[in-house]
């Protein structure tokens, strides 16, 4: 497989934690958002992926684009360990949580909006983010166990852990969201957060480097 990727975009580190807890190698070839004005726009990434967005994902003989259709089909081809409870109901409320980052949260403060919104860009990020948490830690405060959804390690947490770095780098304050918090920290001592984490990446800068 070969991994398309931007060590800072949280879309792409959802799909290196699911290639990392499935035991998947994989080639990475990195993308720059911001190098040359975004290597996304390149001709030769658009003939690859038409949205001009990372990760992308050769595998299996086709290119797969946006990282929930390639977190489900790695968990469909590849099911161990499991990404999706057994239980419908944890299934639904991981797909639920998912969403909410996925669409709700995280598409309202990526680089492309924030261009758009110019000078207020932190301001905006911060007002997305802490909307979109308040909303999640009510929902967490009823699905969570260790993890987002119960005792085990889900799609929920590949989209979360992203998130709250983003808000991090965003200065958004997290005092309001203590189950948020609890969960974020729990993963992050997991080993496939850490290896896919932004700071370890091959094409991390020196100075972000952990």
């Amino acid at each position: 497989p070969i991994l398309y990727s931007y060590f800072r975009s949280s879309c792409s580190w959802r799909v290196r934690i699911a290639l990392a807890l499935k035991g998947i190698s994989y080639d990475l070839v990195p993308v720059n958002l911001v190098k040359d004005g975004g290597q996304q726009f390149s001709a030769e990434f658009k003939a690859l992926n038409p949205m001009q967005q990372v990760p992308a994902l050769k595998i299996d003989g086709i290119t797969l684009s946006q990282s929930l259709a390639i977190i489900h089909y790695l968990e469909e081809t590849r099911p161990n360990p499991r990404l999706l409870p057994q239980d419908p109901k944890k299934r639904a409320q991981v797909r639920m949580i998912a969403d909410h980052i996925v669409s709700g949260i995280q598409p309202l403060q990526n680089l492309s909006i924030l261009k758009q919104v110019g000078e207020k860009k932190t301001e905006w990020a911060q007002n997305c983010i802490a909307s979109g948490f308040q909303a999640l830690e009510q929902i967490l405060q009823h699905t969570a166990g260790c993890y987002c959804v119960g005792n085990e390690v889900s799609m929920a947490d590949l989209c979360l852990v992203p998130q709250v770095a983003n808000a991090e780098r965003f200065k958004v304050d997290m005092g309001p969201y203590p189950t948020i918090t609890r969960i974020n920290k729990a993963l992050l001592e997991l080993e496939a957060f850490k290896v896919s984490h932004p700071s370890r990446q091959p094409d991390t800068p020196a100075e972000l480097r952990a």
